[in-house]
């Protein structure tokens, strides 16, 4: 799977998440990097998560993951990119419900939450889920998609 990735500090799980991610056998090409992992460009929680965001809607990317201290603006930056479903995940529990019940799209986390135990966690739980085929799941899904 191709993941896009961006952060806007070079601290805490930040540094390990592309190892953690071509692990797990997901490939994350350099263009697919944002914010501090992109030298050239501005890393700015705002304007990384939306080029990360970006990959994902445009085809660029699978998915993407996205961080900055809280985990909240990241998401809240992603969640403005029309066609992303962003979920901020401090557990693997919420990781694994949020590509479930929410096929989300893009997962944000917290830079000062996010322990490297967790970050493992947080990302098998997130890249082991299959995206709920229950009727009334998908319909939610497709209302979140709907709401302008």
């Amino acid at each position: 799977m191709r993941i896009s990735v961006s952060s806007d500090m070079d601290e805490g799980v930040a540094r390990q998440l592309l190892t953690e991610l071509r692990r797990r056998g997901h490939d994350v090409p350099p263009e697919l990097r944002h914010g501090v992992y992109a030298p050239d460009e501005k890393d700015d929680w705002a304007y990384c998560s939306e080029r990360a965001a970006r990959d994902v809607v445009e085809g660029r990317a699978d998915q993407a993951v996205v961080c900055c201290w809280t985990g909240t603006g990241a998401s809240i930056a992603a969640n403005k990119v029309a066609g992303v479903r962003a979920a901020l995940c401090t557990d693997a529990y919420t990781a694994g419900g949020a590509r479930r019940w929410n096929d989300a799209n893009v997962l944000a986390l917290s830079l000062r939450l996010t322990s490297p135990a967790m970050l493992g966690e947080i990302l098998d739980a997130w890249f082991d889920a299959r995206v709920s085929e229950e009727r009334e799941d998908q319909d939610n899904v497709r209302h979140v998609d709907a709401i302008r």
